[in-house]
């Protein structure tokens, strides 16, 4: 996770810098990733009880970059919008490129930078959710969590979402849920986008549906395009049946 690839969050460098404080009175052995993990998990839990009073589910979506989640996230509030109030949390790790893209369909935005992290957590996920309730008083049906883009770390950390949608796209090639199998573990929904682009492309359907159900069973899967809107129908289905089960 996060001390292997370099981008160790503030917390931890804290809880390092305390172990090294003590007084050298032996050999002592200090579980950083066990101690910022439950930490998070603390404030993800806040998170989400912090949605349900704005009346909302969450859904947190996880990806490589360029899989395509902030066009899915285009078409679905195109298509949802005037059904529900859709609030978005958009990660990334510098600018507000893909926050703008977003904001342009009239949905409040929250732009999280990470400034060199390689994944949203809870904590600033919570700074977040408090910038979109500030910018809808009436409160919101469904607020997207966009993740930053990584298989890796993004799987790890529990935000308070309510779902989690993990998002291949057919260019990426179809081995990936072999490659990063608690990606598609802890997700409750696998997309496939970039439909359109099959013929292009050595990509199995079946195959990578098969390879993510064999490390998470039952696992539902959606094939579609943000671009010519097929397969989509099943997606905002999904959306629409979340919802009363988030708030049940």
């Amino acid at each position: 996770m996060c001390d292997q690839c370099g981008c160790r969050p503030p917390a931890a460098e804290d809880a390092v810098t305390a172990e090294a404080e003590r007084p050298a009175t032996g050999t002592v052995t200090v579980d950083v990733n066990e101690r910022l993990l439950a930490a998070n998990d603390e404030q993800a839990a806040a998170n989400r009880r912090h949605v349900e009073r704005l009346g909302a589910v969450a859904v947190n979506l996880i990806s490589s970059p360029g899989a395509g989640k902030t066009s899915l996230l285009e078409r679905t509030i195109a298509e949802l919008g005037g059904e529900l109030k859709i609030g978005v949390l958009e990660g990334d790790i510098e600018t507000e490129r893909d926050a703008e893209r977003l904001r342009a369909y009239g949905v409040p935005v929250a732009a999280l930078t990470t400034g060199g992290a390689c994944h949203l957590d809870a904590p600033l996920v919570h700074r977040g959710l408090h910038r979109l309730e500030t910018a809808t008083p009436g409160g919101l049906d469904l607020i997207f969590i966009e993740n930053v883009g990584n298989l890796v770390c993004p799987a790890t950390f529990f935000l308070g979402e309510h779902a989690r949608v993990v998002l291949l796209s057919v260019p990426e090639g179809d081995d990936k849920p072999a490659k990063y199998p608690r990606a598609f573990s802890t997700s409750q929904l696998f997309v496939i986008t970039k439909t359109d682009l099959l013929p292009y492309f050595d990509f199995s359907v079946d195959a990578v549906t098969a390879d993510a159900r064999g490390v998470n069973p039952g696992l539902p899967a959606v094939a579609l395009s943000a671009v010519t809107g097929a397969g989509f129908a099943p997606w905002i289905d999904w959306l629409r049946k979340l919802r009363p089960c988030g708030r049940a």
